[in-house]
C-alpha cells in the first residue's frame, strides 16, 4: 500500500487498516485479489459516473 510518505508491504494473509481520510493507493507487482470493507456510502468511482458505477449492492 502506497502512502504519500511511505510504502507498507502486506503479505498474503495479512490485513492493513487505512484510517479514514488517509490518502493511499493499493499497488502490486503481480495480479492480486483484495477484499475491501467500506461503508455503503463510499462511492467506488467517486463523483464520476461510468459504466462500472454501481448504485445498488447485493446484501451479503
Amino acid at each position: 500500500m502506497e502512502f504519500r510518505d511511505r510504502v507498507e508491504v502486506i503479505n498474503p494473509g495479512e490485513i492493513i487498516v487505512v484510517p479514514k481520510g488517509v490518502e493511499h493507493r493499493p499497488c502490486a507487482e503481480e495480479e492480486t485479489w483484495i477484499l475491501l470493507f467500506e461503508p455503503l456510502s463510499t462511492k467506488h468511482t467517486g463523483e464520476v459516473q461510468d459504466e462500472i458505477t454501481k448504485s445498488h449492492y447485493p446484501r451479503i
